[in-house]
C-alpha cells in the first residue's frame, strides 16, 4: 500500500468513526430527551394521583359529615307540625274542642313522623308476630287460655328496626 491509500484509509476511518461517534450522541441525546419527557410524566402523574387521593379523602369527609342531612330535612315537617300543634293551644277554644284538634295534630304528626322513619328504614317491631328473642324482650309471662304458648299478649313499648338490625326491643308480654 502506498502512503496515498494508507492516508486515505485513515481517513475514512476517522471519518467513520466520527460518523459513529455522532450517531451515538444523537442516540444519546434523544435518550437524555426521552428520560427528561418520562420524569416530567412521571411527576405530573404522581401529582395527579396524590390530587385524586386527597380530593376523595375531602369528599369521604364531607359524606360522613353531612349523611344525615336527608334525615334531618325529612324530619323538620314533623317540627313545624309539633309548633302548629302548641300555637292551636293557645287559641281560645273551649276545653273539648281544644282536646280534639291537639289529638288530630298529634295524630297526623305521629304519621309523619312514622313516614320519614320508614322512608330512611326504620320501622316498627310489629307486635302481631310470634314472639322472636332477636327484636322482642318478655318483660313478663301470664297464663293464657285465648292465646298460644309464644305468642304476644301486650305491649309494653314498640321496638324498631334500622333495615334488618334491631335499634331497640319490644317490651313485650308472651303468653304461657
Amino acid at each position: 500500500m502506498s502512503d496515498k491509500e494508507n492516508v486515505n484509509n485513515n481517513e475514512n476511518q476517522t471519518d467513520e468513526v466520527a460518523a459513529e461517534a455522532e450517531a451515538v450522541e444523537n442516540e444519546l441525546d434523544l435518550l437524555q430527551q426521552e428520560l427528561a419527557e418520562l420524569k416530567d410524566k412521571y411527576a405530573r402523574v404522581h401529582a395527579d394521583f396524590d390530587n385524586i387521593k386527597k380530593r376523595l379523602e375531602r369528599e369521604k369527609y364531607t359524606a360522613v359529615e353531612y349523611a344525615n342531612e336527608k334525615f334531618a330535612k325529612d324530619m323538620i315537617p314533623v317540627v313545624d307540625s309539633l309548633e302548629m300543634a302548641l300555637q292551636s293551644a293557645d287559641a281560645d277554644a273551649q276545653p273539648q274542642e281544644l282536646i280534639e284538634k291537639l289529638k288530630e295534630g298529634i295524630e297526623l304528626t305521629l304519621k309523619q313522623f312514622t313516614t320519614a322513619l320508614e322512608k330512611h328504614g326504620v320501622t316498627m317491631v310489629s307486635h302481631e308476630e310470634p314472639f322472636d328473642p332477636n327484636i322482642h324482650n318478655a318483660v313478663q309471662s301470664i297464663e293464657s287460655e285465648d292465646v298460644e304458648s309464644g305468642q304476644i299478649v301486650q305491649t309494653f313499648q314498640r321496638g324498631y328496626k334500622y333495615k334488618e338490625r334491631p335499634l331497640r326491643e319490644a317490651m313485650v308480654v308472651v303468653a304461657n
